[in-house]
């Protein structure tokens, strides 16, 4: 025997029904009135906050990429040499490729003395992968002059130094002085002075010519120390790039050379939004208590109907479709206030950031697609769940028992 269809047209009206300010109920109303609210609140501020968090993470992202670079291929052993650099370059024709030359050295500037990291690059290379370093080289800079480097600004503070000045290198090697030895010194103009954003790394980078480290080191000008590499999808391009390496080179990702802060912002990330999330959850218990409520206090109509011929199907389409439509309007509601707050963000200068520690005073807010689909989905489920109990609730209501207690 088929089963009854149902009647969309009386489920339909009685939603509306049920969806109008009852009088002598006014409690269910206000109940669901908060259910509403709650929810577009929740939908808005999980929108701002993982807006937020994700324009943190990758404005943090990007600035570490200028410094670490997306992928860094070293050496364990003698260097990489320019045929592995040829043979990813002509495997991976994408890549931005830029070789270098590293060590450690000691900067002295009459009576202030700092630690450094210094690297020799070829500048043209350097600058197609380093915006940072590409904005540094403006005129007139002396790429072809190999004795002249640019430093970060924490640098050029520490030691008093500007654009033009001399600052001497002391590096680990010895040279022969008289009938003894003493560190290798070399005197450097500084042509450039670069601001990545993060002081830590201002203070100890220093950039210089190939040539220049080549030639101090006495470096052989087909093996470098190390190689510099952009590309758009690091992830996925490491383990590709890893298999064609000797086994004497080892290939990093920017996330490895950091992985404590990765770490931390993906657990950060992932902790906001389920905690978010409960707020969308407590207003779903406002769906439940307003629609249980709604089923109570209508229960000599709901076993009137079932009386006059409605079947369980229906009852419960009725119910259901209400929490559905209370939660939707809710999700509708939020998703409009969270685009607009965000859009308020992204426009106006309502939060003002130190532009010392974070690079910028505009707070960085960029809300994700895959983010965003996951609110949704997040919300949906907890909405579609909470319509369920009261729509069967309903639907179990026995007429008989019900006419016979009136």
């Amino acid at each position: 025997m088929a089963a009854p269809r149902t009647n969309r047209r009386f489920v339909a009206t009685f939603v509306r029904h049920y969806l109008h300010y009852d009088r002598d109920n006014p409690f269910i109303f206000i109940s669901t009135l908060l259910a509403f609210l709650g929810i577009a609140a929740g939908v808005m501020v999980l929108m701002v906050a993982m807006g937020i968090m994700n324009g943190t993470y990758t404005q943090f992202k990007d600035r570490l990429f200028v410094m670490n670079y997306p992928l860094t291929i070293t050496s364990f052993d003698k260097g990489v040499s320019q045929a592995t650099v040829d043979a990813i370059a002509d495997a991976f024709p994408r890549l931005k490729l830029s070789p270098y030359y590293s060590t450690q050295v000691i900067t002295r500037n009459e009576d202030a003395v700092q630690g450094c990291m210094v690297f020799g690059v070829d500048f043209d290379k350097e600058s197609r992968i380093n915006p940072v370093i590409r904005k540094t080289l403006t005129p007139p800079f002396h790429a072809d002059t190999p004795w002249r480097m640019i430093v970060g600004d924490g640098l050029a503070v520490e030691m008093g130094a500007r654009k033009g000045d001399k600052l001497t290198l002391y590096f680990s090697e010895q040279q022969a002085v008289g009938l003894g030895s003493m560190p290798l010194q070399k005197r450097f103009v500084i042509d450039g002075i670069f601001d990545s954003g993060l002081a830590a790394y201002d203070k100890a980078i220093i950039y210089t010519t190939q040539t220049a480290l080549r030639t101090l080191l006495h470096r052989d000008a087909q093996l470098y120390d190390g190689i510099h590499i952009y590309s758009e999808d690091a992830m996925r391009d490491l383990p590709r790039i890893r298999a064609i390496l000797p086994d004497d080179l080892d290939i990093q990702g920017w996330w490895q050379q950091n992985g404590s802060f990765y770490s931390a912002m993906e657990l950060q990330k992932k902790a906001l939004f389920l905690v978010l999330l409960l707020i969308i959850l407590v207003a779903s218990l406002n769906i439940i208590s307003s629609l249980l409520m709604t089923v109570m206090s209508r229960r000599s109509e709901i076993a009137l109907m079932r009386i006059l011929g409605a079947t369980r199907r229906e009852i419960y389409l009725i119910f259901f479709r209400l929490g559905l439509i209370i939660g939707g309007l809710g999700i509708a509601a939020g998703t409009l206030l969270g685009g607009i707050g965000i859009w308020l963000l992204k426009t106006f200068d309502l939060i003002t950031l130190p532009a010392d520690v974070y690079g910028d005073t505009k707070l960085p807010v960029d809300l994700l697609w895959s983010d965003f689909g996951f609110i949704l989905l997040g919300a949906s489920l907890i909405i579609i769940l909470s319509a369920l109990y009261p729509a069967r609730k309903a639907a179990a209501t026995d007429p008989l028992h019900v006419l016979r207690n009136e």
